[in-house]
């Protein structure tokens, strides 16, 4: 299934124990990154966001079903002492290395100025300062160029395996922002919630927007905190391979990425 290939991206590599580790973490505001987009300064509440550097951990381990209890996501992974703080507020950790941590920006917080600090263990790394906007939509990505989608079936949509005109496609998606009823922090959706800005939500194929009518859904996908579907008929012209782009107004993903379609 394509949201769990999406978790296996959030969340890479078996238990490697790393020695070096006893400087403080390191990194910058230019080191942090939209995992979904692999753009920096573009980040929302409920929005998966990577911090690149050094020294932030002194493992490297993923998210497993021991560090999820009662359907709560964990601020720290077992035998990791890593954790990240957005605005003060402990943000959940789906994978940690020495190189590289992936966290879900709690989704409680509103658009404006906020912080970001990493800790290992106590040991401290930088007080650094990003920008959150209201959204930050963001297809997930197969490669630089190709979005995650799936076909009816489940299965991945790909150059081999391509959509269709007419066809019904999922495409997945970050930073899509509030939803109803509203994600709550720590907490894995057990039940659809639609966007609370549906009726602004786009999907254009090469800059031109989709029928509204053909979005029969855009909000979570249920079991996956801060993973947003988008279940969508495809128009029956469909170009080929066209670029695809979602948001609402200005405040679209980025260019230049793909759908597979012939």
């Amino acid at each position: 299934m394509a949201a769990a290939f999406l978790l296996a991206a959030l969340a890479l590599g078996p238990l490697v124990a790393d020695t070096s580790g006893t400087v403080g973490p390191f990194y910058t505001a230019d080191s942090i990154a939209n995992t979904a987009a692999s753009v920096a300064g573009f980040y929302a509440p409920d929005t998966f966001i990577t911090i690149y550097g050094q020294n932030l951990a002194y493992v490297t381990r993923q998210i497993t079903t021991d560090d999820i209890h009662g359907g709560v996501l964990p601020t720290v992974l077992i035998g990791t002492g890593v954790r990240v703080l957005v605005n003060q507020i402990e943000a959940n950790i789906y994978y940690v290395s020495p190189t590289q941590v992936n966290l879900l920006v709690p989704p409680l917080l509103v658009a404006g100025p906020a912080t970001v600090q990493l800790l290992v263990d106590g040991l401290a790394g930088p007080r650094v300062n990003i920008a959150l906007a209201a959204t930050a939509p963001a297809l997930f990505q197969m490669d630089p160029r190709t979005v995650v989608a799936t076909h009816a079936d489940a299965s991945v949509v790909t150059q081999a395996a391509p959509a269709r005109g007419g066809e019904v496609i999922v495409l997945y998606a970050s930073g899509l922002g509030r939803t109803v009823p509203p994600a709550i922090k720590d907490q894995i959706p057990k039940a659809a919630a639609p966007l609370a800005q549906m009726s602004d939500f786009k999907v254009l194929l090469n800059g031109v927007a989709v029928d509204p009518a053909r979005v029969s859904y855009a909000g979570v996908a249920p079991g996956y905190a801060g993973l947003f579907q988008i279940n969508l008929k495809l128009p029956d012209n469909a170009a080929f391979n066209p670029e695809i782009r979602i948001g609402y107004g200005d405040q679209l993903s980025p260019t230049q990425r793909f759908l597979p379609i012939q």
